[in-house]
């Protein structure tokens, strides 16, 4: 009688006809291992990330919010300090009051100008005529130093030709071509506005002439590759690229017109903060003259919100400010 083998062969298959895993192969699969696949996410974890970044914002927003009511308490207290010193020192009679004035005497005559008028009219007569000759000579000079900087920075010859010229002309002190422009001019508003152009001119001009110097000659290799020509390389790369020069100047340049529109008036004129400020200067009212200032400089801390909301506007590619930067 013979025994039958009921072992079965190791090619046939338990079932599904595929041949069962030998002990070498499992030795070789623990040996070798495969790349062990990603974990599925579990559930809530993109809620946490999210939960966790909106914390950092919000607790970034907190401290820059925080930074910058520090900032503004700070020169509250700057002011306060600066304005008590003054006055306590004039009043305990450290510093005779006739020479410096005091902060009370300012507030008084600015009250009086405002509710009675000043000698020369209503104060905010005076404050248009001034601004009247700053913003035109401002408009003016911006123009003219903005397009001869972009030509003379364009055209290398042009520069070179006008050079000595320009040294020269900017070594002359501004303020005394006020006289000249006075006896050109006579009382005429350009007789003020253009003490005010020269000062911008020279400001925007060098800006925008130092502008178009910097910008990257390989974007402007690349443009002419493209097959730019002069026209919108000028208008599509170099403008763009100076703009932020040429804004920079502009914050200055403001009141620099206001100082040339001033010096005008000091040297004649019937109406405008400066010769408000001339009247009183000579009738030894120095509280008048402090006022005088303090309305100019409201008028230009006016104008300096306007240009940075224009220029905010015109280069918004800038990079923002850090968080809770304030600026200067």
């Amino acid at each position: 009688m013979s025994v039958r083998n009921t072992r079965r062969p190791s090619n046939v298959s338990t079932e599904g006809g595929a041949p069962p895993f030998s002990s070498a192969d499992v030795r070789r699969q623990d040996a070798a291992p495969g790349p062990l696949p990603n974990p599925p996410p579990q559930a809530g974890e993109g809620y946490v990330a999210g939960s966790i970044d909106a914390d950092l914002v919000a607790r970034r927003s907190r401290v820059a919010r925080r930074r910058r009511l520090a900032i503004y308490a700070l020169r509250v207290l700057f002011a306060v300090i600066w304005l008590g010193s003054w006055e306590l020192s004039t009043r305990l009679n450290w510093v005779d009051p006739f020479f410096v004035g005091q902060p009370s005497g300012v507030i008084t005559r600015l009250w009086t100008w405002i509710t009675e008028g000043t000698a020369l009219g209503p104060l905010w007569f005076q404050a248009a005529v001034t601004m009247e000759e700053a913003v035109l000579g401002f408009l003016v000079g911006s123009g003219l130093g903005i397009v001869f900087g972009i030509l003379l920075g364009r055209i290398e010859l042009l520069a070179e030709v006008l050079s000595p010229f320009i040294k020269a002309a900017n070594a002359i002190p501004r303020v005394v071509l006020g006289s000249l422009f006075a006896i050109m001019f006579g009382l005429s508003v350009w007789g003020k506005a253009s003490t005010a152009v020269v000062l911008v001119f020279f400001v925007v001009f060098f800006n925008a002439f130092q502008g178009v110097r910097e910008v990257d000659r390989n974007l402007v290799a690349n443009a002419r590759i493209l097959g730019a020509d002069n026209r919108r390389l000028t208008t599509e790369i170099i403008i763009p690229s100076a703009m932020s020069w040429i804004l920079a100047s502009l914050h200055i340049s403001f009141g620099l017109a206001i100082v040339g529109a001033v010096v005008g008036e000091l040297f004649g004129a019937t109406a405008g903060l400066g010769q408000l400020i001339y009247n009183a200067g000579h009738t030894f009212d120095v509280n008048g003259v402090f006022a005088g200032m303090f309305v100019l400089a409201v008028l230009a801390l006016i104008a300096e919100g306007l240009i940075s909301a224009l220029e905010n506007r015109l280069i918004k590619w800038r990079p923002s400010r850090v968080s809770g930067e304030v600026p200067i």
